[in-house]
């Protein structure tokens, strides 16, 4: 447990205590929550940023991400995220997918213990046109490292928080998900009549 807390908040302070008997000024009145802090120090956040956690290896919790750059089959990609997962105790995974058959769209996955959703992240901004980019210097900057032609931005980007996860399996796995090299030269003349279980996407 103490594993597992510490790889989804790295920086709780966690306090044991048997049946109940802790000091109140432990929890009460702390002032030590801050909601932005909290955002920035998830175990997912810090794993997409490269930002490994070695201290919880010893409870057998370990982390890794997958970053491809072509996109989903979505009947592959739905059946991947519809099966028992295949090795260790997933714990939290939680990111972004690209489907061949929405090409401008990003979908947004997340899911913790036995809780999962998916659905409608937002737009590349590869599809959007560049007038219509932000202006400030932060936001451009934040699109340009993502940037990799021939796509731009469009990309998968999900990070796995686990028990004994196998990387390499999971990592081979969703690489027979991404589309094979005649589909991806096809283009999106053919990626859109791809199958696509998927439910539709409805902007939030």
């Amino acid at each position: 447990l103490t594993g597992i807390l510490k790889s989804l908040n790295t920086e709780a302070e966690i306090i044991s205590i048997e049946n109940g008997q802790i000091p109140l000024d432990k929890v009460l009145g702390t002032q030590k929550f801050s909601f932005e802090k909290a955002e920035q120090a998830a175990g997912w956040l810090k794993e997409m940023r490269g930002e490994h956690i070695p201290e919880t290896e010893e409870y057998g919790i370990n982390s890794f991400t997958y970053v491809a750059r072509r996109p989903f089959h979505p009947q592959k990609f739905f059946e991947f995220l519809h099966q028992d997962w295949p090795c260790g105790k997933l714990i939290r995974s939680k990111g972004y997918f690209w489907l061949a058959s929405r090409p401008q769209f990003a979908g947004q996955w997340n899911q913790a213990g036995g809780i999962a959703r998916y659905g409608f992240a937002g737009m590349f901004w590869k599809a959007i046109p560049e007038n219509r980019w932000p202006q400030d210097e932060e936001s451009l900057q934040t699109i340009k490292e993502n940037w990799q032609e021939p796509f731009g931005d469009m990309r998968q980007e999900l990070v796995f928080i686990g028990q004994n996860l196998n990387a390499e399996m999971v990592t081979a796995e969703l690489d027979a998900c991404l589309l094979n090299d005649s589909e991806l030269l096809a283009g999106k003349q053919l990626w859109e009549t791809l199958p696509d279980p998927f439910p539709a996407w409805e902007a939030a």
